[in-house]
């Protein structure tokens, strides 16, 4: 079998710096385990980028609202379409799991918008916008809403939208020909603890969410009654730190390994990674370590698809710093060099056909 090849894509703020690339590819080299820049693209303010389910479009959020990509055979891209939101710029972004919607979330205006995406990738018309209440101007950050994530079921029934303002998870189910949105569900979370970021286990059973506040990760099973309703029961709640760490974190990433037999989160503040192993069959999250990155505010960390090696983004650093991971021993070793590129904020490996 001949050796797999990579592009890593990541995502970065443009404000305030010299570059007008807001995406940046880099060749993935496995074996070392470092990446090489390839290519970058011309984007505003690309917060959050994510890959449609068929592996053929790229899709970024930027200041005028979305944009879509083909993905070329090297990993390149080539524009498609943009189209607006309708709002203010947004901060997270997925697709429904037959890429037939786009779902966006606006942290800053609450707003959660649907797009309809066409047979080719590009970017259609609103099908529905929808803003969540919160508990009116007096109150500060917590307790305003802010959608921070949008996630599918995935049986692709629900959709998940994190309010880390509210603390809850508010779960919708989408009408898959008008493309609309109707509430069914609410999963809280403890008062300031600021649900971030979620995720589906492989086969759909467990849904992970990591707080941002209180720096953990509550696991749920997920499935549905006999009366076609979304049951999320709480099983596991697990801290993103280590029991001494620095005062005023906040929890970031999380991301699955290539084989979803392992899970990381960052811990800004505190500047650490932290990854665990995934009980395949209770869905139950086990620490392997939690360790520095030897940089400022990881926004995101990732393994390498090898699971022998991690970067981390951190935004504040400017910077992407490597390492050799040995999950039996449970180290993390710094692999070279920083790498520099300004306030990134998200990465995804893509594998080439």
């Amino acid at each position: 079998m001949g050796k797999e090849k990579y592009v890593a894509y990541v995502s970065t703020y443009t404000s305030g710096n010299k570059s007008n690339f807001g995406i940046r590819i880099y060749d993935v080299d496995m074996e070392n385990g470092r990446f090489s820049e390839k290519n970058q693209v011309k984007i505003t303010n690309s917060s959050y980028v994510t890959i449609s389910h068929n592996r053929k479009y790229l899709y970024s959020i930027t200041d005028f609202g979305v944009e879509s990509y083909k993905i070329l055979e090297d990993g390149s891209l080539e524009v498609i379409n943009h189209a607006s939101i309708n709002g203010m710029r947004g901060c997270y972004l997925s697709t429904d799991y037959e890429d037939k919607f786009l779902f966006v979330a606006g942290y800053h205006d609450a707003k959660l918008t649907v797009l309809r995406v066409e047979e080719d990738g590009a970017i259609g018309e609103i099908t529905d916008e929808i803003f969540h209440k919160g508990l009116g101007s007096i109150a500060e950050r917590n307790f305003r809403p802010h959608i921070n994530c949008v996630k599918m079921t995935r049986d692709n029934k629900f959709l998940c939208a994190a309010d880390l303002g509210m603390d809850h998870v508010v779960v919708y189910e989408l009408n898959h020909v008008n493309g609309r949105l109707r509430q069914v569900d609410i999963i809280r979370s403890e008062q300031e603890s600021a649900p971030r970021h979620l995720k589906f286990s492989k086969d759909g059973r467990f849904l992970y969410i990591v707080h941002e506040l209180k720096n953990y990760i509550d696991v749920y099973t997920y499935s549905i009654d006999e009366h076609g309703i979304p049951v999320f029961d709480k099983i596991q709640n697990i801290p993103t730190l280590n029991m001494y760490h620095a005062k005023g974190s906040a929890a970031s990433a999380l991301t699955f390994s290539e084989d979803f037999q392992y899970l990381c989160s960052s811990n800004a503040g505190d500047n650490s990674v932290i990854v665990y192993s995934i009980d395949q069959e209770t869905g139950f999250l086990q620490k392997i370590f939690c360790l520095p990155v030897s940089g400022d505010y990881p926004k995101d960390a990732a393994l390498f698809p090898d699971n022998r090696h991690l970067v981390s983004l951190n935004h504040e650093s400017d910077s992407m710093t490597f390492f050799n991971v040995d999950m039996k021993k449970g180290t993390l070793v710094m692999n070279g060099k920083e790498m520099k590129v300004d306030q990134p904020n998200c990465i995804i490996f893509y594998r080439l056909k």
